[in-house]
């Protein structure tokens, strides 16, 4: 007799060993068609699975998150058939799901996305053959002995431990995977090859050059057709397109993954830093400054050197071992214990815009979404253990507020310890609970990620939704016990003992030059007015006004108003033209009517046209909505 036991804690029993399936067909056939995969004790396995003990079974159905995953990596393996079945000499090495799809490495002949339609065509047949997915282990001679004719599989073998190798198998086709996979090709209901670039094998630019295919898969059709709206969508909104169309940044060869920001990009990067300083010293934040670089020592005594040098960029100086800082905290330790401390002066809020240099690979590289160089809007909040939901609530909350002045929905995702990581089992119980309380208390829905916490301590990731569905992490908010024992910090208790303070890491926008490329996107570069790196442009029409528009240009900057002129030998028409093409919230048309009676006549990009304006009726409702950082599209 086995016993199975749900996730409700009923308990259903069989005569013989069951598979998967056999319990959820006992269920009902539909609800059997509706399952992708199971986990058994924990463990996420295939529907084939057969159980030869008491056991606890949680099903895997398409309405789960993981159920995605397991299609698309199922999906990865019909493209892999579909490509071998048109180029034979096609060699397989690996095929990986990404977000939002999947992508596999073949050492083939180079394609195109003209290709696609070909090899689409083929997958739908293996799709609409319902080939099962069969798992087989064998021995590792005899899975050497399968993939002969195939270096790179060859090669990942050899470097397997296990003497034991999982196959899986559909129709005639037989790849080298773990799974788990869907039950049959079938439950594919919509797929799409995204694009084809260039990967070098095992991303080692000495060895072999391969063709790299992306994909996407879906359990309907809907959500594939949805999915492409927001692709194509997500194209016309590109940051990259849109920062050198609206001047705001650029990237160059010389400094490869370090962005540089123009005039019009500073006067917008500063109007965020002017609303995140606003926001923090309201919230009781101080504002500090860490150096760039520090020595080995010190990053050996956070722990950095051991678990994140991989990432990081060192130099020799003056005989000693230095790195630049990926992140900002053990800078941040140093100045904690500048002086003694006592719990009167706790909670003690310390932010920072600091520049950090993390090492990525060249193919990773992507705009401001993934660079090397980065500012992050860092802060230390060092705290007694009574303090934690408190603080934690008031981060919370802060975010809640800036997010929300651009329009930002999120969703929230507590991650807990990782397999490398620092601090004894005692300390991470207690963080983690600390975290856990306060989004209780919170009182929105939050999911918990498994293992994906910092290596110093849990996390609360926040992740912001942008105006066409994207989610994005951006914020998030670390409670680490570690750090502070490390470096021995301490205040002074109601006691007059020393005591360790518990200590908070945490960002809200997180890698400033990746929010700013979300915001790009996110607008569409119609920015909000107090955003907009030019709010204001004057269009005489005429040169002999030119003049009389550059005194109203200087007035409006005295003003505060970040303003140009475009006194170009253009039409009138094609001016308003360009600076609506350009976002400029506020055109000033200016003519002989406007200059004699000191008036102004200005459209908004809503195409409302006010005319004979006084210059102090137009600047009362601009500054207005300057100063209260609003969203609304009105603005006169």
């Amino acid at each position: 007799m086995i016993n199975i036991t749900f996730p409700d804690n009923t308990i259903k029993s069989f005569e013989e060993y069951p598979n998967a399936m056999d319990v959820a067909r006992s269920i009902s056939e539909g609800f059997a068609r509706n399952c992708v995969a199971a986990e058994i004790n924990d463990d996420l396995c295939d529907l084939s699975c057969e159980i030869k003990q008491d056991s606890r079974l949680k099903f895997i159905t398409v309405k789960d998150d993981a159920a995605v995953e397991i299609l698309r990596h199922s999906a990865a393996h019909v493209m892999a058939e579909a490509v071998q079945n048109l180029y034979k000499d096609a060699k397989l090495t690996i095929g990986p799901v990404v977000e939002d799809g999947f992508y596999y490495d073949i050492d083939m002949e180079s394609v195109s996305e003209d290709d696609f339609p070909k090899i689409e065509s083929e997958m739908k047949k293996i799709i609409k053959a319902k080939k099962p997915f069969t798992r087989i282990n064998v021995t590792k001679d005899q899975a050497l002995e399968l993939f002969k004719d195939n270096p790179y599989k060859i090669e990942l073998i050899q470097g397997l431990e296990d003497q034991q190798i999982s196959l899986y198998r559909q129709g005639e086709f037989t790849d080298l995977c773990r799974g788990p996979h869907i039950p049959h090709t079938g439950m594919i209901k919509g797929v799409k090859l995204m694009k084809v670039s260039g990967a070098y094998w095992r991303a080692d630019q000495t060895k072999a050059q391969l063709q790299r295919l992306y994909g996407t898969a879906f359990f309907d059709k809907k959500e594939l057709k949805k999915y492409l709206h927001i692709m194509e969508e997500a194209k016309k909104r590109d940051h990259r397109k849109l920062g050198i169309k609206l001047d705001l940044y650029s990237f160059h060869k010389e400094a490869a993954g370090m962005p540089f920001f123009h005039a019009k990009g500073m006067d917008m990067w500063n109007a965020l830093l002017a609303y995140w300083r606003d926001v923090h010293r309201a919230a009781g934040y101080v504002e500090t400054k860490t150096p760039v670089m520090l020595n080995r020592k010190l990053w050996e005594q956070s722990g950095h050197w051991e678990n994140y040098r991989e990432n990081m960029y060192t130099s020799v100086v003056d005989e000693e071992e230095y790195a630049i800082k990926p992140m900002n905290c053990p800078g941040g330790m140093l100045l904690y214990k500048t002086k003694s401390h006592s719990y009167r002066e706790l909670p003690l809020r310390a932010g920072e815009i600091g520049l950090v240099h993390r090492h990525e690979l060249s193919g990773a590289l992507s705009g401001l979404f993934r660079v090397r160089a980065f500012h992050q809007d860092d802060a230390h909040i060092f705290m007694t253990p009574d303090q934690i939901e408190e603080e934690i609530l008031g981060v919370l909350k802060l975010a809640n507020k800036i997010y929300s002045k651009f329009g930002l929905g999120f969703h929230l995702e507590l991650s807990t310890r990782p397999k490398k990581s620092i601090g004894t089992d005692a300390q991470w119980k207690e963080a983690t609970d600390g975290l856990e309380n306060a989004l209780k208390k919170y009182g929105q829905e939050y999911f918990i990620n498994e293992g994906d916490g910092a290596f110093y301590g849990p996390k609360i990731d926040i992740h912001i939704k942008d105006a066409i569905g994207r989610t994005w992490q951006c914020g998030t908010i670390q409670l680490d016990m570690a750090l502070p024992m490390r470096f021995d910090l301490t205040y002074t208790g109601k006691d007059n003992e020393k005591h360790r303070p518990v200590m908070i890491h945490r960002v809200i926008y997180g890698s400033i030059e990746r929010f700013f490329g979300i915001l790009v996107e996110h607008f569409a570069g119609k920015f909000p007015l107090w955003l907009a790196p030019v709010q204001a442009v004057i269009l005489p029409i005429n040169d002999a006004l030119a003049p009389y528009g550059e005194k109203i240009k200087q007035e409006l900057e005295s003003s505060g108003l970040r303003c140009e002129i475009d006194t170009r030998t253009e039409s009138l028409k094609k001016k308003i033209r360009e600076a609506q093409l350009n976002y400029i919230p506020l055109i000033i048309t200016m003519g002989e009517k406007e200059k004699t009676s000191s008036t102004l006549s200005v459209r908004t990009l809503d195409g409302k046209v006010r005319m004979g304006i006084s210059m102090e009726d137009f600047l009362k409702p601009v500054f207005k909505h300057i100063r209260l950082r609003s969203l609304e599209e009105k603005i006169l």
